[in-house]
């Protein structure tokens, strides 16, 4: 593997959950590299391990086995100091459930990342304002999560996860909660930020979201059974955004 031109890569990834009898393996002993600027989609039935496996590629849990790399360095040896620092400046996260800041506007959940990283308030300020117009919202920037629509708030997670020019994005089920339209709102800037060369790497059980990417894995039983090069061009993503007006 091409480690220096690889995004994301891991080696032998294990991941088990509970001891003994009741032991679970979510993850077993997988290889992966995701180049730069390459959208992948990873699907699978539910409980097949493709969600602790974002969680994985992203530092939130520690691999019981296997080594995980960021641009060519290793991560999962980092001190819990250093991957909270490494998580805030080289990734973004998009879930299915939001998770935005119920009593902060949608501007200061954008700004909010960026505060975290040490950047001045005016260059957060300036950035979320970039990033809310980035996704169509530059109107509600002043607006609580509560005031928005599902579609909205996912968007502003979006915004969100850019807001310190991540490495790579990483989104478990992003569209999970949203009707279809608001599904293509988010498809779409999927595409525009895939256009850009942003690495993503999106986790979902939908067909329709999956064949939108430039590569599909196939997990089960924490293993991956399949390894797909799609067309990772604008037919692609058109034929998924039909695919969710059918």
């Amino acid at each position: 593997m091409n480690v220096a031109n690889a995004a994301v890569r891991v080696h032998g990834l294990v991941k088990n959950h509970g001891r003994g009898q009741g032991r679970v393996r979510a993850v077993d002993e997988v290889d992966l590299e995701v180049p730069e600027g390459q959208t992948l989609a990873v699907m699978g039935p539910s409980g097949c391990g493709k969600s602790t496996l974002l969680h994985l590629l992203g530092g939130l849990e520690r691999p019981s086995a296997g080594e995980v790399w960021l641009a060519g360095r290793r991560v999962d040896t980092l001190s819990e100091r250093a991957l909270a620092r490494l998580r805030r400046r080289s990734v973004g996260f998009v879930f299915q459930a939001f998770h935005l800041m119920e009593e902060l506007s949608a501007a200061e959940n954008v700004e909010l990342p960026a505060l975290l990283a040490g950047r001045s308030r005016r260059e957060a300020k300036r950035r979320a304002n970039l990033l809310l117009d980035r996704v169509g919202l530059a109107d509600r920037g002043r607006h609580l999560p509560s005031q928005l629509s599902g579609g909205q708030r996912q968007r502003v997670a979006i915004a969100r996860a850019l807001a310190n020019e991540p490495l790579v994005v990483l989104a478990d089920e992003p569209t999970g909660n949203l009707d279809s339209a608001a599904t293509r709102d988010v498809l779409r800037i999927f595409e525009e930020l895939r256009s850009a060369g942003q690495t993503l790497v999106i986790v979902t059980h939908d067909e329709r979201v999956a064949a939108t990417a430039d590569r599909l894995i196939s997990m089960r039983d924490g293993m991956f059974v399949d390894d797909t090069r799609l067309a990772g061009s604008a037919t692609g993503w058109l034929g998924g955004l039909i695919g969710l007006e059918g």
